[in-house]
């Protein structure tokens, strides 16, 4: 925790809350004894129940109770702590803002007097980097933990900070469907677990219906229309079949954004007249939140509500007894190769689904319309993967910095940060010049984690405003925030669009537009023109494109981080764009690449060197190719390459690409004669058997002393020599040790000499084959009265011989020749010596005279 953090000072008092007005009707009033004996007892209680029994009513007034502190309640969504508030400021029968209020991103409801307040997480972590103590506040409830909200979870590590230093403070972790022994273990005391209480009841019976789809799902750009088409069909037919039926009785249909919502809510009007079609996601305007999640009255039309997985858990919608479910949830992405993150599409795990179906048998017994067959549903993940394992983590890892425990060091998380996921955002964060070289926060980065945005919009739009103004900086930020629709992935015409538009989409975004004008840099009047590209690099410099290909179908752009993405419509005529959003496609894209980009904005050259004069190079490339260094001096912007001219390379950048060469291929970029090879495998021997003082000479050896025995060569590669003409054996035989080296001859024989007089070479066995042996292969009748077998290496390894007939070709292999005499010499005899009758085959060889010639010659001799 950062210095000066304090426990609770200023309190609020009022009248107590009256549990049994606020708990009438809800079945976790049974549960409130087993709650108010878990407290009494601890200050971190684990609390499991069913959506919709009354917990985050509830809990709240009896921690109130308890104290006269603040209660915070944080739930990972707007929708559901405005909800949230509303409903328990109505049961208690007083003014939403009093002692019952929200605050959230732009909007707020609460007071001095507030004894109970719902936030969103992320309201709540950046308080605490202002209140590392949390002064005035008794209890913190964090709802809904089983989504395994990021947010949520560095709430779990900083709490648990908090608690060390406050034992008056309270932590209650509460869920639908939760892992409770695991959290119970995580903010419990290090001897002993939270307290756990779980709450059941009966479930009303639930019809479950499949309705597949004979159009895919998802393309490379997301849901088609076409599933979209029939997710309507199917809820607009299943709805009025239950208005027939049942006309108090409402149907919900999941789909996973506000897009997809829009789109299927409209065609649900067209085909459904006589139903109400409402819309319920985190971008409305609270008003028309508010009256979805009311109800209707008796003599109202049956309603039918598109929404997100918002409604899942974290808030009731009260009259659903029917749920049409496309088993289709938006979540972060992380793509580490390619270096791009995102909200992707992809299939709801089973329990979203056994969540989401729960909703039609909160009243009673309902029915569930799964969009797909029952083989796709069984092989969807069986529960969502936390946030923390796919999202981008550079505003965790901003947040962490500033709160002073860089990558979460000493905290107590459910699950750690992923090293790849962080390394890649402390790198962001360190571009950005928000954390420094040992991963702590920078007056900068304290700036920027105030700016409840990602760090690099933040940056994005602080410097921004003064370089196109803090309106259009805001504007663009905005949009690039948001979760606007962007036709042909041009974020200019959709900046024109919203600026005229009239409708919700629009108003959103101008609400977000004036919330950061409010906390852009004051006094920044820039104002130059054509602007969005500008921005757009600003927060994300490595995504600044170049155009490299184009086709019929649209164009190849390469990333300055080095990704390629495909391209249509009207940008792919662009040489340069300043990309906000790219993404792994589920189809081959824009000539073959496997990337799509889907929003971006034409920018400048100038504007490119303006937003990322830190990747900008201009250097002498370079490299060794065809046994030949050659270079290039090259503009470049990170990977991408402005301009390149062949130039003479200097002695130091030769002998750098000669370097990078042999480091990245290895020895292999060199050809190796055969005396080369046969002194390494020599050397090679020496080393096993004997170890120090003989060298290493496997691959890695070699390398790591490069410098210590090929120095000269190296020099000459890099003046031009081509690498076939050096021949190795010269600078191996620089890593002879001295004096041992005047044993080497002895030691390991470049040849032995025979009993025939004859000096024969001995072939010494490959370094990836230890367990072979050096081998002599010479004529059988040049080896006649051997009988001890020679060894070299110091007496430490017996030569092997491969025995040859006249014509060179092999007649027998021993290590032992006293034994080869004695028995396979007979068989070897009568077999050869009618087939090579002008060579000598005693019937003793212990006693003929070794010889390397004919009878005829030998006796001549």
């Amino acid at each position: 925790m950062p210095p000066g953090a304090k426990g609770q000072t200023g309190r609020v008092t009022s009248a107590a809350f009256d549990l049994g007005r606020i708990g009438a009707g809800l079945s976790f009033a049974a549960a409130l004894d087993h709650v108010g004996d878990a407290l009494d007892t601890s200050t971190a209680v684990v609390i499991s129940a069913p959506p919709g029994t009354g917990k985050t009513t509830l809990v709240p007034p009896v921690l109130a109770a308890r104290s006269t502190g603040r209660v915070i309640v944080t739930q990972p969504r707007r929708v559901a702590a405005r909800a949230a508030a509303r409903r328990l400021a109505q049961l208690d029968g007083s003014p939403l803002g009093d002692r019952v209020g929200f605050t959230m991103r732009g909007e707020r409801s609460a007071s001095s007097a507030t004894r109970i307040e719902f936030v969103t997480a992320g309201v709540l972590l950046r308080r605490m980097l202002d209140d590392p103590g949390l002064d005035g506040v008794d209890a913190v409830v964090l709802d809904e933990v089983h989504e395994r909200a990021l947010e949520t979870d560095l709430l779990i590590g900083l709490l648990g900070e908090v608690r060390e230093l406050r034992d008056d403070l309270t932590l209650v972790a509460m869920s639908a469907t939760l892992d409770a022994q695991r959290i119970a273990a995580v903010i419990g005391a290090d001897d002993a677990p939270a307290p756990v209480i779980e709450h059941t009841v009966a479930a009303h019976p639930l019809v479950e219906r499949w309705a597949p789809s004979a159009a895919p799902r998802l393309d490379e750009r997301g849901v088609t229309r076409g599933f979209l088409d029939h997710v309507a069909r199917t809820a607009a037919s299943a709805a009025l079949d239950l208005a027939r039926d049942d006309a108090a009785a409402d149907a919900l249909v999941f789909v996973p954004g506000a897009r997809e919502v829009a789109e299927v809510a409209r065609r649900i009007a067209d085909l459904a007249p006589a139903l109400d079609v409402r819309e319920l996601h985190g971008q409305l305007p609270p008003a028309a939140q508010d009256a979805v999640i009311r109800g209707r009255r008796p003599q109202d039309p049956p309603r039918i509500i598109v929404t997100t997985s918002l409604a899942e858990s974290s808030l009731t919608v009260p009259g659903v007894r029917l749920v049409v479910d496309s088993c289709l949830a938006r979540q972060p992405q992380r793509d580490a190769a390619r270096g791009m993150t995102g909200l992707v599409t992809t299939a709801a795990s089973r329990s979203s689904c056994v969540q989401r179906a729960g909703r039609a048998t909160r009243q009673g017994p309902g029915t569930v319309v799964r969009c797909i067959d029952e083989r796709t549903y069984s092989a969807a993940p069986a529960r969502p993967a936390p946030e923390i394992i796919t999202a981008d983590l550079a505003d965790a890892a901003l947040l962490l910095a500033c709160w002073g425990a860089p990558g979460g060091a000493g905290l107590r998380l459910v699950d750690p940060l992923p090293a790849d996921g962080l390394r890649d955002a402390v790198a962001v964060l360190h571009a950005l010049g928000a954390v420094d070289d040992d991963g702590r926060a920078t007056d900068e980065g304290r700036a920027l984690a105030r700016i409840p945005t990602d760090p690099r919009l933040a940056r994005a739009l602080c410097d921004g405003s003064a370089l196109v103004g803090p309106r259009t900086a805001a504007e663009v930020v905005a949009l690039v925030d948001g979760d606007t629709r962007v036709r042909d992935a041009d974020l200019v015409a959709a900046l024109s669009a919203l600026r005229h538009a009239r409708g919700p989409e629009a108003q959103r975004w101008s609400r977000e537009v004036e919330r950061l004008l409010r906390l852009a840099p004051v006094g920044r009047t820039g104002s130059e023109r054509d602007g969005v590209g500008l921005v757009v690099a600003l927060a994300y410099p490595e995504r600044i494109a170049k155009r490299v290909e184009r086709s019929a179908d649209g164009a190849t752009f390469l990333l300055a981080s080095g990704t390629r993405a495909g391209i249509g419509g009207p940008l792919a005529d662009a040489e340069w764009l300043a990309v906000a959003d790219v993404a792994r496609a589920t189809a081959r894209v824009a000539a073959g690449t496997g990337a799509v980009i889907r929003a971006a904005a034409p920018i400048t050259e100038q504007q490119v060197e303006r937003a990322a004069d830190h990747l900008i190079t201009d250097r002498v490339e370079a490299e060794l190719a065809g046994g030949r260094v050659s270079a290039r001096r090259e503009r470049r912007v990170g990977a991408i390459v402005r301009s390149s001219v062949p130039v003479r390379a200097s002695a130091e950048e030769g002998r750098d690409a000669v370097q990078r060469a042999v480091r990245a291929r290895g020895l292999d970029v060199f050809t190796w004669s055969d005396a080369a090879d046969e002194l390494r495998r020599r050397l090679a021997l020496l080393h096993r058997e004997l170890g120090s003082p003989w060298p290493d000479v496997s691959d890695d050896g070699l390398l790591a002393r490069l410098d210590e025995w090929l120095d000269p060569e190296l020099a000459a590669l890099a003046n031009g020599t081509p690498a076939a003409r050096i021949d190795l054996a010269a600078p191996l035989r620089r890593l002879l040790p001295w004096p041992a080296a005047t044993e080497f001859d002895s030691l390991a024989p470049d040849r032995l000499e025979v009993p025939s007089g004859s000096r024969v070479r001995v072939s010494y066995p490959p370094l990836d084959d230890p367990e072979a042996r050096p081998v002599v292969a010479v004529k059988l009748q040049e080896c006649f009265g051997w009988a001890e077998t020679p060894r070299i290496a110091a007496g430490r390894v017996p030569v092997l011989f491969h025995l040859l007939s006249p014509a060179g070709r092999p007649l027998a292999v021993t290590g032992d020749l006293a034994s080869f005499w004695s028995g396979p010499y007979a068989q070897v005899r009568a077999e050869m010596r009618g087939r090579y009758p002008k060579h000598p085959w005693p019937e003793d060889p212990w006693a003929a005279a070794p010889t390397r010639h004919t009878t005829r010659r030998a006796a001549r001799d």
